[in-house]
């Protein structure tokens, strides 16, 4: 019996259609993929499965019985786990106190107060049944962005689910958190369980996955079986055309020698208060992309922040150009010329209860302003010039940025930052839980910057990724710079080589 059948699902946001006449079927123990650009329509999907929407046409049936889950505390009841993509935890909890928030556990129970050593004991036994390195005494403000994702992961874990629906979970896992992630998904299959794993990252869907399908602007594609397609025929489905060069090597800014180009920017023997930045140094030159690159706790996005302002250092110091910076801060570095296009979007680049041209011309609002009068016509106008420049998708510049899909909120964080004019842009992790097209895009906007004189610092997680964009590579090695590389001829093998050497 099939466990989960959408039949004709369409949902309908104004005029706009969200799913159109959406056909797909999830079998028992199996993993099926669902792949697409950003704004195909995924989390929407995923979304009415978990009740979180209703369905405007269509129908699901789950385990052979027509249902249609009023809440997402009805379709948990029904055997459904999900673990979103924009993580689902309270900041000021603790890991216990979010690994159990609106559970019904009688156990750790006592009227209405809550037997602490209890929920203690359950939660320290779930870390060794699932075999995790977590300290769940920290609140989830305080966990990095990994730790918060394993979190929502054991949580998911606790249930007995039928079927689990990951939405971009390895976005920013490690390799040995990502190798632990699939080998429960293979314990969940081997028990018949079904997952829905939603991904952009072409070798997870190929290594994990059963079937495979296409979303494209809201519609289904195609279902194939994994074994029976290639990476090639899936960009195909998803853009509608072949799948465009990404000009790696051919398109980056190399050849020209570092010194004979300006100096934007100068970081020398930075270290941070909190002491994860120990001793690194970057200078960034006119015209180039730097990739900074480095495992997990090595410092990439610590360092970028104290550059920025937004971390606080002891010792260090920061030239942009000519000027020496004392003391940086956001407000200063945004003057000076320097930006920063942060690792989480959601929570350090936009205000989610602003419009898109809100967010994009908060940071330079006085460059509109005329005394108290704001001239919102050069306003709108500008902020619709960015969009069509980035191909922002949305109904209008008046759209909650909520609303856009994950790849399109990206290039409202880049078209707010390039509406300052900066010379410097400092991208952490600028393509993570994007869609293969977008990624293209976010690679050829930073090239065509660095083409106009820009400098660019690319942080990623993908050696592959920084590999192919970047004309110097940076390796950072428990919180210092362990090395800087030309990216001429330069192998994962060797970079990798110099993040696990130890003695730094």
């Amino acid at each position: 019996m099939t466990l989960l059948s959408i039949q004709g699902m369409t949902k309908r946001f104004g005029t706009q259609d969200a799913l159109a006449g959406i056909h797909m079927e999830i079998q028992p123990g199996e993993v099926h993929a669902l792949v697409g650009e950003n704004g195909a329509g995924k989390s929407t999907l995923i979304k009415i499965i978990t009740g979180v929407y209703g369905a405007t046409g269509g129908r699901m049936v789950w385990e052979g019985k027509e249902a249609a889950f009023a809440s997402p505390k009805d379709s948990k009841q029904a055997g459904i786990n999900v673990v979103h993509q924009d993580r689902q935890l309270i900041p000021s909890f603790s890991g216990y106190e979010n690994l159990f928030l609106g559970e019904a556990y009688p156990s750790i129970l006592r009227g209405l107060r809550v037997k602490w050593s209890e929920m203690v004991r359950r939660g320290e036994q779930l870390k060794q049944e699932l075999g995790m390195d977590l300290d769940l005494r920290k609140t989830a403000s305080a966990m990095t962005p990994p730790e918060r994702t394993m979190l929502e992961m054991m949580r998911a874990m606790m249930h007995n689910c039928k079927l689990l629906i990951l939405d971009e979970p390895t976005a920013s896992l490690t390799d040995r958190e990502t190798a632990l992630l699939f080998s429960w998904i293979g314990k969940l299959r081997s028990e018949g369980r079904s997952v829905l794993y939603v991904s952009h990252r072409m070798e997870e869907i190929f290594q994990l996955s059963d079937r495979i399908t296409v979303f494209r602007n809201g519609m289904k594609v195609g279902t194939v079986m994994t074994s029976d397609t290639s990476r090639e025929a899936l960009i195909r489905m998803m853009s509608d055309h072949k799948e465009r060069q990404a000009g790696v090597h051919a398109e980056r800014s190399a050849g020209a020698d570092p010194a004979s180009r300006k100096m934007l920017l100068r970081a020398e023997a930075i270290r941070t208060t909190d002491g994860i930045v120990k001793h690194a140094d970057l200078t960034v030159h006119s015209g180039e992309i730097v990739g900074v690159f480095g495992l997990a706790g090595a410092g990439r996005t610590e360092l970028l922040e104290a550059i920025y302002g937004t971390r606080e250092c002891t010792q260090g110091n920061v030239t942009i150009e000519d000027r020496r910076i004392r003391l940086p801060k956001p407000a200063l570095s945004i003057q000076n010329g320097v930006v920063l296009i942060p690792e989480d979007r959601r929570a350090h680049g936009l205000i989610g209860s602003m419009t898109i041209r809100e967010n994009m011309t908060l940071p330079v609002l006085s460059r509109f302003a005329n005394g108290w009068h704001i001239r919102h016509q050069a306003e709108k106008s500008e902020v619709t010039d960015r969009m069509e420049r980035l191909q922002v998708k949305a109904t209008g510049s008046e759209q909650p940025v909520l609303q856009l899909s994950g790849g399109n909120q990206q290039k409202v964080v880049f078209a707010k930052a390039l509406l300052s004019a900066p010379s410097v842009l400092l991208c952490d992790e600028p393509t993570q839980a994007v869609d293969v097209m977008t990624r293209e895009e976010i690679h050829r906007l930073l090239r065509h910057q660095a083409a106009q004189g820009c400098g660019v610092v690319f942080v990623s997680s993908d050696l592959q990724e920084v590999l192919d964009i970047a004309d110097r590579i940076v390796v950072m090695r428990e919180g210092r710079t362990a090395a800087e590389l030309p990216n001429t001829g330069v192998t994962a093998e060797q970079v990798l080589g110099l993040c696990y050497e130890s003695g730094v």
